[in-house]
């Protein structure tokens, strides 16, 4: 399942010591950003914080039976270890450049362009979806704001029973936005719009239809103008299809009870058609750093995203339960289409047997992505955040990413 609010969710679910020395040599950094190169290792580190980042992608992966864990750590946009460990498939080495599905990342790339369209005053964050998506049950008491916040009180398929038994009985389903729209809009909603907060999936697919009608402009070539092109993530793209651009990153899972490939499960009731993206570790790091900047935003659209209004909102009520209704704080709280955690701002998609993370932390412009895929005895949580989390331990004592509950 996809645990986009699972970071959220912690109070419902969830040996060398280094911080961030500013000298060159402490940190062994590279001058070369992504950019026009190849997304390939680094050479391997012998000390610093760069061999203990790889001491603990090494550890990680054995410690939670990985097949493989690819990571990239850059600090100020500059590379300080790339790396891939493990096999994609048995006999085939995980590389650095293998395109895996990033889920959720896409999410902030559609608050990134909704943000922007504010910033031109293009539309309001508090005009009504009934502008666009009059169709929709309760749009004229929904805003663009409420989705990107996932204030809107709609219920979240992917958590729905029925939803659930769909989705394991048929992988290779293709789902369009109204079939999975089904499910939420069965429900009545769990609390009136924006008085309160909850995940749910619903919100992103309505999201993308409302920036397709307000530019007229399909999603996939939205994002691709204003975020993806710009950024030079030239290894990020939307699919239509189960399909992932060669080299592969191949994903394994026991979810349905046995272990088997889920590599080319249909992933679209993931999110919004056009932004059910692939990637690779160099292009999640470089979006990492874009969306922990603001780098595509105005000032103020930056701390939008941040907090849009959430801060201080959530709780359970008699109608909504304490594991969907969650209090948002500072330390742990969702912004536009972001979470926010201990002063770092993610992503962290899990599905189908693929996890990530990219988080970047502004304070020290650290930016940690980490890919990982599982092997028969693996936990059932987001190993990539595992990872991360003790790499943020060690690099940024003092602004921890808590790991994910298992």
């Amino acid at each position: 399942m996809t645990r986009t609010g699972a970071a959220l969710a912690l109070a419902a679910a969830t040996m060398i010591a280094t911080s961030l020395p500013g000298s060159a040599d402490a940190l062994a950094l590279s001058d070369a950003p992504h950019g026009g190169h190849a997304c390939v290792r680094s050479p391997e580190p012998s000390a610093g914080p760069a061999r203990t980042v790889l001491d603990i992608a090494r550890q990680g992966k054995e410690q939670y039976g990985l097949n493989s864990v690819l990571l990239k750590v850059t600090v100020d946009g500059r590379e300080l270890i790339t790396t891939a460990l493990g096999e994609s498939m048995t006999g085939v080495p995980a590389e650095p450049d293998m395109h895996f599905r990033a889920g959720s990342v896409g999410i902030a790339y559609m608050g990134t362009v909704l943000l922007q369209l504010v910033d031109e005053h293009v539309v309001g964050l508090d005009e009504p979806i009934s502008r666009w998506l009059p169709d929709v049950p309760h749009a004229d008491r929904i805003t663009l704001r409420m989705l990107g916040s996932s204030t809107s009180g709609l219920h979240d398929y992917v958590t729905d029973p029925a939803f659930l038994a769909e989705l394991e009985a048929h992988p290779f389903r293709h789902w369009t936005d109204d079939d999975v729209l089904a499910y939420p809009f069965s429900h009545p909603l769990w609390y009136e719009p924006g008085t309160n907060w909850s995940y749910s999936h619903a919100n992103f697919v309505l999201l993308g239809e409302a920036l397709e009608k307000i530019t007229g402009t399909p999603l996939d070539k939205l994002l691709e103008q204003r975020v993806t092109g710009p950024l030079g993530l030239r290894n990020t793209r939307n699919d239509f299809t189960p399909e992932i651009p060669a080299p592969v990153l191949h994903a394994f899972t026991s979810e349905r009870g046995v272990y088997e490939e889920s590599t080319f499960w249909n992933p679209s009731w993931t999110t919004a058609r056009g932004a059910v993206i692939t990637t690779d570790i160099c292009d999640l790091a470089r979006s990492a750093q874009a969306v922990g900047t603001g780098e595509l935003l105005s000032p103020e659209g930056f701390r939008t995203q941040l907090d849009p209004g959430t801060v201080g909102l959530g709780g359970p009520t008699d109608i909504c339960p304490p594991t969907v209704c969650l209090h948002n704080t500072e330390a742990l709280h969702f912004g536009f289409t972001v979470l926010v955690e201990n002063g770092w701002i993610l992503q962290n998609p899990s599905f189908s047997g693929y996890a990530a993370i990219q988080a970047y932390l502004p304070c020290e412009h650290l930016a940690i992505a980490v890919s990982t895929t599982k092997g028969p005895g693996s936990p059932d949580v987001n190993t990539a955040e595992l990872i991360a989390s003790q790499i943020a331990a060690r690099l940024a004592p003092d602004n921890p990413i808590p790991a994910p509950a298992g």
